[in-house]
């Protein structure tokens, strides 16, 4: 399985980070493919609204912003799985999340306005992951937006795994497990294809959220 691994953070050793690197390890323990990707090192401008309220991005499912944008939507839709790790800002991703996210569900969501057309990235597994390096407050609003807008262009959220200072050993470790889980196909799966039931979606993100 080829993992795209979305982080977005300035610092190389804070808790976002370290967050991303134990998805890394995951994948890669699970003798998948990883690609990580820091969103703060591209150029991803915010949404421009194009002419009406719609530009390309409801016609031709392609955004008409120039940018680092471009190249990252086409590596989203070649991947076959995806993490996010986003520090928490305010209850919510980072700004470079956002606008990543806005945009990639302005030409996505839009697909199946074209004749039933599929977003390139549905029914693909999914974790988020929240940091709050902080107060350590706000990590499950910040879930619930990125799952949301994962949800709206089909993809398929396995697992929401909310990271403090107070809770990182622990979830880090919850972390690489997870993509362990999510990228280890399940017995008799055909081709050796990903079972959507193959991440950890039941019990445990329950049991992290009474151990915080």
């Amino acid at each position: 399985m080829k993992v795209l691994i979305l982080t977005s953070t300035p610092n190389a050793n804070g808790l976002t980070a370290a967050c991303g690197e134990a998805a890394r390890q995951g994948v890669v323990d699970s003798r998948s493919r990883a690609r990580l990707v820091n969103l703060n090192e591209l150029g991803i401008a915010r949404c421009a609204v194009c002419n009406d309220g719609w530009g390309t991005c409801r016609t031709k499912h392609h955004c008409q912003v120039a940018d680092d944008f471009q190249d990252l939507h086409r590596t989203a839709g070649e991947a076959e799985g995806y993490v996010l790790v986003s520090p928490v800002y305010f209850g919510e991703p980072s700004e470079p999340f956002k606008a990543f996210l806005d945009r990639l569900r302005r030409c996505e969501a839009t697909r199946g306005n074209a004749g039933g057309e599929r977003s390139a990235l549905s029914g693909k597994p999914a974790v988020c992951v929240a940091a709050a390096g902080g107060s350590g407050h706000g990590t499950l609003e910040c879930l619930a937006m990125m799952e949301r807008a994962l949800r709206s262009v089909g993809v398929d959220v396995v697992d929401v795994i909310p990271v403090t200072r107070r809770t990182r050993d622990y979830q880090l470790e919850s972390i690489h497990d997870a993509l362990v889980a999510m990228t280890t196909p399940s017995p008799g799966t055909a081709g050796g294809e990903q079972s959507q039931s193959a991440a950890p979606t039941g019990s445990r993100p329950s049991r992290r959220r009474r151990r915080r």
